[in-house]
């Protein structure tokens, strides 16, 4: 639970468990079995880069005044990898975002969040707005295999929601492919400030100046993300396809967003 990125920018993407737990308010406890199990409906949402930290989470819910436990379940997810994000956060980091990754294999979290809790995921991420920096995206078929881990078997989920960036992503200098998220804040922020004269007189020239100067300024985060589109840093993710023009595909029955939440 230790350091909260919305707090302390260059912790993202925050600490991430691991093993599979229940995330009840300040305690991560182990699974007492499995989620299907759970009589309230849930529906599954494969973490990327901050929703995977127990303290992140604790304080996106606890800002809704909403301490209904939260089921984080280890994966291993086919066809997805992590990317960096085309857009400059208000929380003052660089945020990261699901790409397409045919036949790439790596373990991820998948929240099982219910409607309350898929509300103000969806409204941290802007998704039912129109200035928002994120779309949630039903990813299925043969591109997207998520398995999950549940007791001694391995169960196969028909599906999973993640939120892919309206923006894009960041590519890795080739113009084409999207470039890896290295789980560093520090390290991605001096390296986009080294690449960027421009870039460098908008935000400082330390990671600590861009997030300073990042942190809150809704119109100063607006100009970097244009200037990354300028500079055509920026390719598609390969997940667009799966993005609905609902932009929320289908929500739980009862869903409601709450009335604001900060956009990362």
């Amino acid at each position: 639970m230790a350091g909260v990125p919305r707090e302390e920018p260059l912790l993202y993407p925050g600490a991430w468990p691991r093993e599979s737990g229940l995330l009840d308010g300040d305690r991560l406890l182990p699974l007492d079995g499995p989620v299907h199990e759970d009589r309230v409906e849930r529906v599954p949402v494969i973490a990327i880069g901050s929703n995977a930290a127990p303290g992140q989470l604790r304080h996106k819910m606890a800002e809704f005044g909403i301490d209904s436990p939260i089921p984080m379940i280890k994966a291993r997810v086919t066809g997805i990898d992590i990317g960096v994000s085309a857009h400059v956060s208000r929380m003052g980091y660089v945020s990261a975002s699901p790409v397409g990754a045919p036949g790439f294999v790596r373990e991820l979290f998948v929240l099982w969040l219910d409607a309350e809790q898929l509300a103000v995921i969806d409204a941290s991420e802007g998704v039912p707005m129109a200035s928002g920096n994120f779309d949630r995206a039903w990813l299925c078929g043969p591109d997207v295999r998520v398995e999950q881990a549940e007791g001694d078997g391995t169960t196969v989920l028909r599906g999973a929601y993640a939120y892919v960036n309206r923006h894009g992503v960041l590519h890795d200098g080739t113009g084409a492919a999207p470039r890896r998220h290295p789980g560093d804040q520090r390290v991605l922020i001096t390296e986009l400030l080294r690449g960027s004269a421009r870039l460098r007189e908008l935000f400082g020239a330390t990671p600590e100046e861009f997030c300073a100067r990042a942190r809150a300024d809704r119109r100063l985060c607006e100009r970097g993300t244009r200037l990354f589109a300028e500079e055509e840093r920026v390719t598609a993710s390969g997940l667009e396809r799966y993005v609905r023009s609902g932009r929320t595909g289908e929500p739980l029955p009862g869903t409601r967003p709450p009335p604001t939440a900060p956009m990362p």
